[in-house]
């Protein structure tokens, strides 16, 4: 069974939960998964202030596969999957923040590096930008 919680950057600079109705709604397991998502999210965020680079959307799905085929007390997590989408305006904060993102997940993000103690933790980074390649 897996597991996924998606947030999302609002206009207020705030993260929003999208995959579910509230946070009530998530079971302990889930909210895991949202404190992983959202540790990325802030640390990713604190990057890209550092760096002076903005984004135009940003939202993280943070997944987990059960060691069993429903959610169970003793289910344990067998491994992770992040997956980060970003937007902006320009092809040269498509290439910083394809960096900044590997440094947050890779290196920076302390709840990344505990659900690497867990299980394994892919990521797959998607970062588009709108500006035109042909301008």
């Amino acid at each position: 069974m897996t597991e996924t919680v998606t947030i999302r950057l609002d206009d207020e600079n705030d993260f929003r939960l999208t995959s579910h109705e509230n946070y009530w709604a998530l079971n302990p397991k889930e909210l895991l998964l949202l404190s992983a998502a959202k540790c990325a999210g802030l640390t990713l965020l604190s990057f890209l202030k550092k760096d002076r680079t903005a984004v135009k959307g940003l939202e993280l799905t943070v997944s987990g596969v059960l060691s069993t085929p429903t959610l169970m007390p003793e289910s344990v997590f067998t491994s992770f999957n992040v997956v980060y989408n970003l937007e902006c305006t320009t092809l040269e904060e498509q290439t910083r923040l394809s960096r900044i993102v590997t440094l947050t997940h890779d290196k920076y993000c302390g709840l990344m590096r505990m659900l690497r103690m867990i299980a394994p933790v892919e990521r797959e980074i998607a970062v588009v930008s709108t500006e035109s390649a042909f301008a």
